[in-house]
Protein backbone atom coordinates (compact mmCIF):
# COMPACT_ATOMS: atom_id res chain seq x y z
CA UNK A 1 0.00 0.00 0.00
CA UNK A 2 0.82 3.46 -0.33
CA UNK A 3 3.56 5.02 2.88
CA UNK A 4 1.59 6.19 6.04
CA UNK A 5 1.49 10.11 6.15
CA UNK A 6 2.88 12.00 8.36
CA UNK A 7 0.59 14.88 9.85
CA UNK A 8 2.27 18.42 9.75
CA UNK A 9 0.21 19.70 12.55
CA UNK A 10 -0.46 17.56 15.56
CA UNK A 11 -2.27 18.58 19.10
CA UNK A 12 0.00 19.73 21.37
CA UNK A 13 0.28 16.82 24.39
CA UNK A 14 0.41 17.97 27.92
CA UNK A 15 2.78 15.37 29.30
CA UNK A 16 5.12 16.23 25.80
CA UNK A 17 7.54 18.47 24.58
CA UNK A 18 7.28 18.95 20.72
CA UNK A 19 10.82 19.18 18.93
CA UNK A 20 10.60 22.09 17.75
CA UNK A 21 10.19 24.00 20.95
CA UNK A 22 12.78 21.54 22.00
CA UNK A 23 15.51 22.21 19.61
CA UNK A 24 18.00 24.84 19.05
CA UNK A 25 16.24 26.86 15.17
CA UNK A 26 20.05 27.64 14.28
CA UNK A 27 21.29 23.64 14.19
CA UNK A 28 22.46 22.82 10.82
CA UNK A 29 20.19 19.97 10.70
CA UNK A 30 16.83 21.98 11.78
CA UNK A 31 17.65 24.07 9.12
CA UNK A 32 18.00 21.42 7.06
CA UNK A 33 15.15 19.54 7.51
CA UNK A 34 12.85 22.73 6.39
CA UNK A 35 14.91 23.33 3.27
CA UNK A 36 13.89 19.92 1.64
CA UNK A 37 10.39 20.15 -0.14
CA UNK A 38 9.41 16.89 2.15
CA UNK A 39 5.94 16.86 -0.10
CA UNK A 40 7.11 16.97 -3.27
CA UNK A 41 9.61 13.84 -1.99
CA UNK A 42 6.72 11.95 -1.22
CA UNK A 43 4.68 12.36 -4.21
CA UNK A 44 7.23 11.28 -6.94
CA UNK A 45 7.72 8.14 -4.77
CA UNK A 46 3.92 7.53 -4.93
CA UNK A 47 4.49 5.65 -8.10
CA UNK A 48 6.68 2.89 -6.69
CA UNK A 49 3.81 1.74 -4.38
CA UNK A 50 0.13 0.22 -5.36
CA UNK A 51 -3.30 0.89 -3.47
CA UNK A 52 -5.39 -1.02 -1.45
CA UNK A 53 -2.68 -4.15 -1.04
CA UNK A 54 -0.41 -5.11 1.58
CA UNK A 55 0.01 -3.15 4.97
CA UNK A 56 0.64 0.33 4.57
CA UNK A 57 4.18 1.29 3.58
CA UNK A 58 7.02 3.42 6.44
CA UNK A 59 6.12 7.41 5.37
CA UNK A 60 8.77 8.04 2.59
CA UNK A 61 9.90 11.28 4.56
CA UNK A 62 11.53 8.57 7.35
CA UNK A 63 13.07 6.25 5.02
CA UNK A 64 14.35 8.99 3.12
CA UNK A 65 15.73 10.97 5.84
CA UNK A 66 16.99 7.93 7.23
CA UNK A 67 18.99 7.24 4.02
CA UNK A 68 20.26 10.97 4.02
CA UNK A 69 21.76 10.58 7.50
CA UNK A 70 23.32 6.96 6.21
CA UNK A 71 25.04 8.43 3.70
CA UNK A 72 26.30 11.96 5.43
CA UNK A 73 27.65 10.58 8.19
CA UNK A 74 28.81 7.27 6.87
CA UNK A 75 26.86 4.68 8.73
CA UNK A 76 25.75 1.48 7.96
CA UNK A 77 21.68 0.46 7.96
CA UNK A 78 22.16 -0.85 11.47
CA UNK A 79 24.08 1.83 13.19
CA UNK A 80 21.79 4.97 11.55
CA UNK A 81 18.77 2.58 13.00
CA UNK A 82 20.31 2.39 16.10
CA UNK A 83 21.85 6.45 16.46
CA UNK A 84 18.14 7.46 15.49
CA UNK A 85 16.68 6.77 18.49
CA UNK A 86 19.45 8.83 20.55
CA UNK A 87 19.64 11.91 18.51
CA UNK A 88 16.72 14.28 18.44
CA UNK A 89 17.66 16.19 15.21
CA UNK A 90 17.76 13.36 13.60
CA UNK A 91 14.26 12.39 14.51
CA UNK A 92 13.34 16.01 13.44
CA UNK A 93 14.81 15.81 9.84
CA UNK A 94 12.99 12.65 9.20
CA UNK A 95 9.46 14.07 10.35
CA UNK A 96 8.87 13.26 14.09
CA UNK A 97 7.04 15.91 15.97
CA UNK A 98 7.88 14.30 19.00
CA UNK A 99 11.06 12.41 21.13
CA UNK A 100 10.58 9.14 20.26
CA UNK A 101 12.41 6.02 22.48
CA UNK A 102 12.09 2.89 20.09
CA UNK A 103 13.57 2.18 16.83
CA UNK A 104 11.77 3.38 13.75
CA UNK A 105 11.96 0.54 11.65
CA UNK A 106 14.07 -2.78 11.51
CA UNK A 107 16.99 -2.31 9.29
CA UNK A 108 16.32 -4.43 6.41
CA UNK A 109 13.29 -2.22 5.84
CA UNK A 110 16.06 0.57 4.47
CA UNK A 111 17.00 -2.59 2.15
CA UNK A 112 13.82 -3.78 1.00
CA UNK A 113 13.01 0.06 0.37
CA UNK A 114 16.12 0.81 -1.53
CA UNK A 115 14.93 -2.42 -4.05
CA UNK A 116 11.66 -1.03 -4.43
CA UNK A 117 12.67 2.32 -5.77
CA UNK A 118 15.88 1.31 -7.56
CA UNK A 119 18.34 3.69 -9.57
CA UNK A 120 15.11 6.37 -10.59
CA UNK A 121 14.66 6.86 -6.92
CA UNK A 122 17.43 7.15 -5.57
CA UNK A 123 17.94 10.03 -8.68
CA UNK A 124 15.52 11.72 -7.18
CA UNK A 125 17.04 11.20 -3.54
CA UNK A 126 20.10 12.95 -5.34
CA UNK A 127 17.99 15.82 -6.96
CA UNK A 128 16.26 16.93 -3.97
CA UNK A 129 19.88 17.49 -2.55
CA UNK A 130 20.89 19.26 -5.32
CA UNK A 131 17.28 21.74 -5.30
CA UNK A 132 18.31 22.12 -0.86
CA UNK A 133 22.30 23.57 -2.31
CA UNK A 134 20.34 26.08 -4.67
CA UNK A 135 17.76 26.77 -1.83
CA UNK A 136 20.66 27.14 0.66
CA UNK A 137 23.32 28.67 -1.33
CA UNK A 138 25.60 26.17 -1.55
CA UNK A 139 25.81 26.37 -4.88
CA UNK A 140 25.27 28.27 -7.50
CA UNK A 141 23.12 27.37 -10.70
CA UNK A 142 25.42 29.07 -12.79
CA UNK A 143 27.72 26.36 -11.57
CA UNK A 144 26.21 23.77 -13.06
CA UNK A 145 27.14 24.88 -16.78
CA UNK A 146 30.66 24.39 -15.85
CA UNK A 147 31.45 21.09 -14.36
CA UNK A 148 34.59 18.40 -14.30
CA UNK A 149 33.99 14.40 -14.42
CA UNK A 150 36.59 11.65 -13.41
CA UNK A 151 36.33 8.20 -12.65
CA UNK A 152 37.17 6.13 -9.70
CA UNK A 153 36.47 2.69 -8.43
CA UNK A 154 33.87 1.44 -6.17
CA UNK A 155 35.35 -1.65 -4.25
CA UNK A 156 33.02 -4.51 -3.34
CA UNK A 157 32.78 -5.99 0.14
CA UNK A 158 34.39 -9.22 -1.04
CA UNK A 159 37.86 -10.62 -0.04
CA UNK A 160 40.98 -10.78 -2.31
CA UNK A 161 40.69 -13.32 -5.03
CA UNK A 162 42.89 -15.92 -5.10
CA UNK A 163 42.59 -19.07 -6.95
CA UNK A 164 42.96 -20.91 -3.47
CA UNK A 165 39.93 -19.09 -1.58
CA UNK A 166 37.44 -19.92 -4.54
CA UNK A 167 37.84 -22.97 -5.00
CA UNK A 168 37.03 -23.37 -1.00
CA UNK A 169 34.59 -21.65 -1.38
CA UNK A 170 33.05 -23.88 -4.41
CA UNK A 171 33.72 -26.59 -2.40
CA UNK A 172 31.32 -25.13 0.58
CA UNK A 173 28.19 -24.03 -1.39
CA UNK A 174 28.03 -27.30 -2.64
CA UNK A 175 28.55 -29.43 0.55
CA UNK A 176 25.92 -26.92 1.98
CA UNK A 177 23.69 -27.94 -0.83
CA UNK A 178 23.98 -31.25 -0.81
CA UNK A 179 23.03 -31.20 2.69
CA UNK A 180 19.72 -29.49 2.07
CA UNK A 181 18.72 -31.85 -0.76
CA UNK A 182 19.67 -35.07 1.61
CA UNK A 183 22.58 -36.05 -1.24
CA UNK A 184 25.06 -38.19 0.61
CA UNK A 185 28.43 -37.47 -0.84
CA UNK A 186 30.97 -39.87 -1.08
CA UNK A 187 33.64 -37.64 0.76
CA UNK A 188 33.38 -33.65 1.52
CA UNK A 189 36.94 -33.20 2.53
CA UNK A 190 36.31 -31.13 4.79
CA UNK A 191 38.96 -31.27 6.72
CA UNK A 192 41.59 -31.74 3.56
CA UNK A 193 40.30 -29.01 1.73
CA UNK A 194 40.75 -26.21 4.41
CA UNK A 195 44.38 -27.60 5.05
CA UNK A 196 45.73 -27.69 1.74
CA UNK A 197 44.41 -23.86 1.80
CA UNK A 198 45.91 -23.13 4.84
CA UNK A 199 49.58 -24.35 3.50
CA UNK A 200 48.95 -22.74 0.52
CA UNK A 201 48.95 -19.30 1.93
CA UNK A 202 51.91 -20.23 3.70
CA UNK A 203 54.04 -21.24 1.14
CA UNK A 204 52.77 -18.38 -0.74
CA UNK A 205 54.36 -16.20 2.44
CA UNK A 206 57.58 -17.93 2.41
CA UNK A 207 57.89 -17.58 -1.36
CA UNK A 208 58.01 -21.48 -1.58
CA UNK A 209 55.96 -21.20 -5.02
CA UNK A 210 56.71 -25.07 -6.43
CA UNK A 211 54.91 -26.37 -2.92
CA UNK A 212 52.07 -23.61 -3.38
CA UNK A 213 51.19 -25.15 -6.81
CA UNK A 214 51.08 -28.25 -6.12
CA UNK A 215 49.02 -27.89 -3.08
CA UNK A 216 46.55 -25.49 -5.17
CA UNK A 217 46.30 -28.51 -7.72
CA UNK A 218 45.33 -30.96 -5.02
CA UNK A 219 42.67 -28.81 -4.02
CA UNK A 220 41.41 -28.31 -7.14
CA UNK A 221 41.06 -31.91 -7.71
CA UNK A 222 39.39 -32.44 -4.55
CA UNK A 223 37.05 -29.62 -5.63
CA UNK A 224 36.35 -31.49 -9.20
CA UNK A 225 35.68 -35.00 -6.90
CA UNK A 226 32.77 -33.23 -5.36
CA UNK A 227 31.04 -31.74 -8.22
CA UNK A 228 31.16 -34.61 -10.26
CA UNK A 229 29.82 -36.75 -7.18
CA UNK A 230 26.80 -34.46 -7.49
CA UNK A 231 26.43 -34.35 -10.94
CA UNK A 232 26.62 -38.32 -11.30
CA UNK A 233 23.53 -38.15 -8.22
CA UNK A 234 21.57 -35.51 -9.78
CA UNK A 235 20.35 -37.83 -12.81
CA UNK A 236 18.46 -39.54 -10.42
CA UNK A 237 16.32 -36.54 -8.89
CA UNK A 238 13.82 -34.70 -10.21
CA UNK A 239 13.95 -31.47 -12.03
CA UNK A 240 13.47 -29.24 -9.09
CA UNK A 241 16.49 -30.29 -7.09
CA UNK A 242 18.54 -30.10 -10.46
CA UNK A 243 17.38 -26.72 -10.96
CA UNK A 244 18.27 -25.75 -7.43
CA UNK A 245 22.25 -26.56 -8.09
CA UNK A 246 22.59 -25.54 -11.68
CA UNK A 247 23.67 -21.86 -10.50
CA UNK A 248 26.29 -22.92 -8.34
CA UNK A 249 27.45 -26.11 -10.56
CA UNK A 250 27.85 -23.54 -13.47
CA UNK A 251 30.28 -20.84 -10.97
CA UNK A 252 32.35 -24.12 -10.03
CA UNK A 253 32.97 -25.08 -13.76
CA UNK A 254 33.77 -21.56 -14.57
CA UNK A 255 36.15 -21.03 -11.48
CA UNK A 256 37.97 -24.62 -12.40
CA UNK A 257 38.20 -23.83 -15.43
CA UNK A 258 39.67 -20.48 -15.92
CA UNK A 259 42.89 -19.77 -16.62
CA UNK A 260 45.74 -16.71 -15.43
CA UNK A 261 45.02 -15.17 -18.85
CA UNK A 262 41.85 -15.23 -19.16
CA UNK A 263 39.74 -12.04 -19.48
CA UNK A 264 35.76 -12.81 -18.20
CA UNK A 265 37.11 -14.60 -14.73
CA UNK A 266 35.25 -15.04 -12.33
CA UNK A 267 36.79 -13.27 -8.75
CA UNK A 268 34.19 -13.45 -6.33
CA UNK A 269 31.61 -16.21 -5.39
CA UNK A 270 28.71 -14.33 -4.22
CA UNK A 271 29.15 -11.66 -6.08
CA UNK A 272 29.67 -12.58 -10.07
CA UNK A 273 29.84 -8.57 -11.55
CA UNK A 274 32.99 -7.78 -9.64
CA UNK A 275 35.43 -6.81 -11.82
CA UNK A 276 39.51 -6.27 -12.02
CA UNK A 277 40.05 -2.73 -12.69
CA UNK A 278 43.64 -1.82 -12.63
CA UNK A 279 43.79 2.66 -12.08
CA UNK A 280 47.53 2.76 -12.07
CA UNK A 281 47.77 3.39 -8.02
CA UNK A 282 51.29 2.44 -7.01
CA UNK A 283 49.57 1.60 -3.58
CA UNK A 284 47.30 -0.29 -4.91
CA UNK A 285 48.08 -2.11 -8.38
CA UNK A 286 44.42 -4.04 -8.79
CA UNK A 287 40.78 -2.96 -6.95
CA UNK A 288 37.91 -5.20 -7.78
CA UNK A 289 34.48 -3.56 -8.03
CA UNK A 290 32.79 -1.63 -10.50
CA UNK A 291 33.77 2.10 -11.83
CA UNK A 292 31.93 4.57 -11.67
CA UNK A 293 31.73 7.89 -13.18
CA UNK A 294 31.48 10.99 -10.82
CA UNK A 295 30.22 14.79 -11.81
CA UNK A 296 30.53 17.92 -9.77
CA UNK A 297 30.58 21.23 -10.12
CA UNK A 298 33.97 23.11 -11.00
CA UNK A 299 33.78 25.92 -8.95
CA UNK A 300 31.63 24.13 -6.01
CA UNK A 301 32.85 20.83 -5.83
CA UNK A 302 29.05 19.89 -5.86
CA UNK A 303 27.72 16.44 -6.66
CA UNK A 304 25.54 16.59 -10.00
CA UNK A 305 25.96 12.74 -10.98
CA UNK A 306 27.74 9.55 -9.96
CA UNK A 307 26.95 6.21 -12.41
CA UNK A 308 28.24 2.76 -12.33
CA UNK A 309 29.26 1.64 -15.89
CA UNK A 310 29.93 -2.41 -15.26
CA UNK A 311 32.28 -4.02 -17.63
CA UNK A 312 34.63 -1.63 -17.16
CA UNK A 313 34.73 0.88 -20.37
CA UNK A 314 36.85 3.14 -21.55
CA UNK A 315 36.44 6.21 -19.15
CA UNK A 316 36.12 8.50 -22.67
CA UNK A 317 33.07 5.99 -23.95
CA UNK A 318 31.38 7.37 -20.38
CA UNK A 319 31.60 10.57 -20.21
CA UNK A 320 28.37 11.44 -22.50
CA UNK A 321 26.48 9.35 -19.78
CA UNK A 322 27.68 11.66 -17.06
CA UNK A 323 26.75 14.66 -18.74
CA UNK A 324 23.07 13.47 -19.34
CA UNK A 325 22.24 12.61 -16.29
CA UNK A 326 23.88 15.40 -14.47
CA UNK A 327 21.93 17.60 -16.89
CA UNK A 328 18.39 15.64 -15.82
CA UNK A 329 19.02 15.86 -12.08
CA UNK A 330 20.32 19.72 -12.23
CA UNK A 331 17.93 20.50 -14.95
CA UNK A 332 20.91 22.75 -16.69
CA UNK A 333 22.81 21.36 -19.59
CA UNK A 334 26.74 21.44 -19.18
CA UNK A 335 28.55 23.84 -21.59
CA UNK A 336 31.91 22.59 -20.62
CA UNK A 337 33.72 19.87 -19.01
CA UNK A 338 37.22 19.74 -17.47
CA UNK A 339 38.45 15.73 -17.76
CA UNK A 340 42.00 14.10 -17.41
CA UNK A 341 43.86 12.56 -19.81
CA UNK A 342 42.36 8.94 -19.30
CA UNK A 343 38.87 11.16 -21.22
CA UNK A 344 41.68 12.05 -24.31
CA UNK A 345 40.34 11.62 -28.01
CA UNK A 346 36.32 11.89 -26.78
CA UNK A 347 34.13 14.59 -28.04
CA UNK A 348 30.74 15.15 -26.99
CA UNK A 349 28.51 17.21 -28.56
CA UNK A 350 27.54 20.89 -27.90
CA UNK A 351 29.77 20.49 -25.04
CA UNK A 352 33.69 21.89 -24.97
CA UNK A 353 36.03 19.02 -23.22
CA UNK A 354 39.02 20.47 -21.49
CA UNK A 355 41.72 18.03 -20.95
CA UNK A 356 44.36 18.43 -18.23
CA UNK A 357 47.81 19.83 -19.51
CA UNK A 358 46.32 21.39 -22.58
CA UNK A 359 47.35 23.91 -24.06
CA UNK A 360 45.26 24.61 -27.21
CA UNK A 361 42.44 26.78 -26.41
CA UNK A 362 43.45 27.84 -23.36
CA UNK A 363 43.46 31.62 -24.09
CA UNK A 364 41.67 33.08 -20.72
CA UNK A 365 42.75 33.58 -17.31
CA UNK A 366 39.18 31.65 -16.18
CA UNK A 367 40.02 28.63 -18.33
CA UNK A 368 43.46 28.35 -16.89
CA UNK A 369 42.03 28.85 -13.31
CA UNK A 370 39.26 26.33 -14.11
CA UNK A 371 41.79 23.86 -15.84
CA UNK A 372 44.01 23.64 -12.78
CA UNK A 373 40.96 23.52 -10.15
CA UNK A 374 39.81 20.54 -11.95
CA UNK A 375 42.32 18.45 -9.70
CA UNK A 376 39.90 19.54 -7.09
CA UNK A 377 37.71 16.81 -7.62
CA UNK A 378 40.09 14.12 -6.53
CA UNK A 379 39.51 15.26 -2.57
CA UNK A 380 35.66 14.90 -3.84
CA UNK A 381 36.24 11.22 -4.73
CA UNK A 382 38.29 11.27 -1.11
CA UNK A 383 35.89 12.41 0.58
CA UNK A 384 33.01 10.31 -0.97
CA UNK A 385 35.44 6.94 0.07
CA UNK A 386 36.60 8.17 3.59
CA UNK A 387 33.65 10.58 4.93
CA UNK A 388 31.20 8.30 2.70
CA UNK A 389 30.68 5.21 2.20
CA UNK A 390 32.12 5.10 -1.63
CA UNK A 391 34.92 3.03 -0.44
CA UNK A 392 33.70 -0.20 0.39
CA UNK A 393 30.07 -1.00 -1.25
CA UNK A 394 27.80 -3.93 0.21
CA UNK A 395 24.28 -3.80 -1.47
CA UNK A 396 24.31 -7.02 -4.21
CA UNK A 397 24.08 -6.98 -7.49
CA UNK A 398 24.96 -4.02 -10.36
CA UNK A 399 21.54 -2.53 -8.52
CA UNK A 400 23.42 -2.53 -6.20
CA UNK A 401 25.86 -0.93 -7.02
CA UNK A 402 24.24 1.98 -9.25
CA UNK A 403 21.84 3.02 -5.96
CA UNK A 404 24.74 3.03 -3.38
CA UNK A 405 27.44 5.45 -5.41
CA UNK A 406 24.22 7.62 -6.05
CA UNK A 407 23.54 7.65 -2.64
CA UNK A 408 26.93 8.59 -1.97
CA UNK A 409 26.58 11.81 -4.08
CA UNK A 410 23.39 12.68 -1.95
CA UNK A 411 25.17 12.17 1.30
CA UNK A 412 28.35 14.45 0.05
CA UNK A 413 26.29 17.58 -0.99
CA UNK A 414 24.16 16.61 2.34
CA UNK A 415 27.84 17.10 3.97
CA UNK A 416 28.30 20.25 1.77
CA UNK A 417 24.56 21.99 2.87
CA UNK A 418 25.24 21.52 6.42
CA UNK A 419 29.01 23.03 6.76
CA UNK A 420 26.82 25.72 4.57
CA UNK A 421 24.28 26.30 7.57
CA UNK A 422 26.83 25.86 9.77
CA UNK A 423 29.55 28.15 9.11
CA UNK A 424 28.28 30.80 6.59
CA UNK A 425 24.67 31.42 7.92
CA UNK A 426 25.16 32.45 11.09
CA UNK A 427 28.32 34.11 10.01
CA UNK A 428 26.18 35.93 7.68
CA UNK A 429 23.45 36.13 10.55
CA UNK A 430 26.25 38.11 13.33
CA UNK A 431 27.13 40.84 10.33
CA UNK A 432 24.09 41.56 8.91
CA UNK A 433 23.10 42.14 13.08
CA UNK A 434 25.69 43.88 13.49
CA UNK A 435 25.62 46.55 10.62
CA UNK A 436 21.83 46.98 11.21
CA UNK A 437 22.61 47.79 14.77
CA UNK A 438 25.54 50.27 13.74
CA UNK A 439 23.02 51.80 11.13
CA UNK A 440 20.51 52.48 13.90
CA UNK A 441 23.04 53.90 16.15
CA UNK A 442 23.72 56.33 13.61
CA UNK A 443 20.55 57.48 12.43
CA UNK A 444 19.47 57.59 16.52
CA UNK A 445 22.93 59.83 16.64
CA UNK A 446 21.44 62.35 13.76
CA UNK A 447 18.14 62.51 14.93
CA UNK A 448 19.70 63.61 18.60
Amino acid sequence: MQPKRQETETQYDLFKIALADLLNPRHELFMLANQIDWAALDKSFGEFFVDNKGAPALPTRLIAGLHYLKHAFGHSDEEVVTLWVENAYWQYLCGEHFFQHSPPCHPTSLTKWRNRIGEAGCEWLLSMTIQAGVDTKTVNPNDFQSVTVDSTVQEKAVTYPTDGKLYERCRQHLVRLSRRYRIKLRQNYSRKAPYLLLMANRYHSAKQMKRKRKALKQLKTLVGRVQRDIERQLQTHPEEVRSAFDVTLAKTRRILGQQRQDKDKLYSFHAPEVECIAKGKAHKKYEFGVKVGITVTNKSNFVLGARSFPGNPYDGHTLESCLEQAEILSGIRAKEVFVDLGYRGVEVPNVTVYKARQKRGINTRRLKRALKRRNAIEPVIGHLKNDGLLRRNYPKGELGDAMHAILCGAGHNIRLILRQLRIFLPWFRWTLSGWLALEIGTLTKMEA
